[in-house]
């Protein structure tokens, strides 16, 4: 085609999109992301994207391992073979299952929920399970991870209940103090549970729950942990440092067959420079709640029986509105050592009413014709003068001939 002076030439847009059609094998073609560079995930601050590129595309060196095969050299000369030497070579990035997350939370339930320092001990000798509250570790809750934010600051105000299963009784619920404005709480406080028995560290199982405090609505649940106490060793102190869980069902049905009315801790001594039976009433713990509130306003009375003349009544103060009510009072019943053979105390509790009948919590009966513990107790006390022994004993709803009226 010959062109007149000073007229261009011109191709066509078909010419232009021309496609080799000769014969010969199909090469495989390229992505185009092989052609740009690749950069790791996050550019440093001091570094823009743009000038980035700028870099990458002013040093077009090329390494050998990317060295442009021969029918790439039409679409190198098009774009250009960007690389980096291996002494230029960022890091890779790391696979989508290997990414920390920004916020420094891994994004399973576990460290998400939180995690929680603590420890047990069983003292055997005094019936005592203390579980010391250390601190806490909870993450920033947000909706991205299915978490609520307790406050609207984002923080929480922490405090963590305790809870030995079976059992639905308030005097099973023990708490810590509650801290303000923290995700990361130190409470270094000791709760105790008393009247804790052999039996119960074989079957029972502590639960431990972090809650968040609201004063105008109902408080939040943020965690929890279950701890069988037969995993503990007696006079062991042993340290706990784990995840926090989603709060998982309680058994109701197990809870109301194994619920107990409570336990109480007596001691027994003859006193030969007395001449008559000391009966210590020192405690309770984990009364059943008689009134509306939740709780009782529990006393003790102490008969010793037969009693023909009806002066062997005694009876404790009142304790107000408490599960686990501590008396500490001591009575004394004159009578011969021998005769004690033939005696049988009666202890029950009750709950104090105004108004109205008093409610019975329950009782339990130490003597010659008592059986187990109650019967062990009893003869120890008689074949040990002068020798104050405690144990506690499980309070029953049923005694035989007791008077169940105030």
């Amino acid at each position: 085609m010959t062109l007149r002076k000073g007229e261009k030439m011109t191709i066509s847009i078909q010419e232009h999109m021309a496609i080799d059609v000769c014969p010969g094998p199909i090469k495989p073609i390229k992505q185009i992301s092989d052609y740009f560079p690749r950069f790791p995930r996050g550019l440093p601050a001091a570094v823009g994207r743009s000038s980035s590129l700028r870099s990458a595309v002013s040093q077009p060196s090329v390494s050998p391992a990317e060295a442009p095969r021969e029918e790439d050299e039409d679409v190198d000369q098009l774009f250009g073979a960007y690389g980096t030497t291996p002494a230029e070579q960022p890091a890779k990035c790391p696979a989508p299952e290997e990414v920390v997350d920004p916020e420094g939370y891994e994004s399973d339930d576990c460290t998400t929920l939180g995690t929680l320092d603590f420890s047990l001990l069983y003292d055997q000798e005094n019936n005592a399970l203390h579980c010391t509250i250390n601190k806490a570790k909870l993450p920033k809750l947000d909706y991205k991870k299915g978490l609520k934010p307790m406050d609207h600051n984002g923080l929480a105000d922490p405090y963590v209940k305790l809870h030995l299963l079976p059992g639905a009784s308030k005097a099973n619920k023990l708490r810590t103090k509650t801290l303000r404005n923290t995700l990361n709480p130190t409470w270094n406080e000791t709760l105790t549970y008393y009247g804790i028995t052999d039996e119960d560290m074989i079957r029972k199982t502590l639960r431990i729950s972090v809650c968040d405090e609201d004063k105008f609505r109902h408080n939040e649940f943020i965690g929890e942990t279950r701890i069988p106490l037969k995993k503990l060793k007696p006079n062991q102190t042993k340290n706990f440092n784990i995840c926090l869980e989603k709060q998982l069902p309680i058994d109701k049905t197990e809870d109301k067959s194994l619920e107990e009315r409570g336990r109480i801790l007596i001691s027994l001594k003859y006193s030969s420079q007395k001449q008559g039976l000391l009966v210590g009433i020192i405690r309770c713990a984990h009364l059943a709640a008689m009134d509306a509130n939740g709780y009782s306003d529990p006393y003790v009375k102490t008969y010793l029986k037969p009693d023909e003349d009806k002066k062997s009544k005694h009876k404790t103060a009142v304790k107000k509105k408490t599960l686990n009510p501590e008396f500490n009072e001591e009575f004394c019943y004159e009578i011969k050592h021998g005769d004690l053979a033939k005696k049988t105390l009666e202890v029950t509790v009750w709950d104090y009413d105004i108004g109205k009948s008093n409610d019975f919590i329950g009782g339990v009966v130490l003597g010659i014709n008592a059986k187990g513990e109650r019967l062990k107790h009893w003869f120890d006390c008689l074949k040990n003068k002068d020798k104050k022994i405690e144990r506690w004993h499980t309070l029953t709803n049923e005694l035989p001939g007791a008077v169940l009226s105030d």
